[in-house]
């Protein structure tokens, strides 16, 4: 059998008290709690916004407006590198020598459609691993020409 404590054993009574939980600003900003309030006499406070509902700029604030493209600029490049033409008429030719549709060749390098016709046209960022299969597949040097 455990042993119980040697001690006198006491009670330890303390007072709880329970409190309504305060009104959510959500609910004190009803339109019904705020009627409510006038009719019963209750303080209410009205506070305006800093500049809310207004288009205008701040005119005297101490930092200088910097929008956020410029923002955006400065950390990083503006454009991102594309594929340069003698490059995309590399794929092109390439693939019109081995008689091969866009599609075809998305199949082979196991990319969608989208890809080949993206290279082609110029509007992909390259990427090595892709051009790598593609002179794989159509046995022409393309990395090589990336670099300016």
């Amino acid at each position: 059998m455990p042993s119980r404590f040697p001690g006198a054993i006491t009670q330890d009574w303390d007072t709880v008290v329970l409190h309504k939980s305060k009104p959510k600003s959500q609910d004190l900003r009803d339109p019904k709690a705020v009627n409510k309030a006038l009719r019963s006499g209750a303080p209410i406070q009205t506070v305006k916004k800093f500049d809310a509902a207004s288009n205008k700029k701040a005119s005297s604030s101490a930092l200088p407006v910097v929008s956020a493209r410029k923002l955006d600029e400065a950390a990083e490049p503006a454009a991102l590198e594309r594929v340069p033409g003698e490059v995309r008429q590399a794929i092109q030719r390439a693939r019109l020598e081995k008689k091969m549709s866009q599609a075809e060749l998305a199949k082979q390098i196991n990319e969608p459609p989208k890809v080949v016709q993206e290279y082609e046209n110029g509007k992909a960022v390259p990427n090595r691993a892709v051009l790598a299969k593609m002179e794989r597949v159509l046995g022409v040097k393309l990395r090589g020409k990336i670099g300016k």
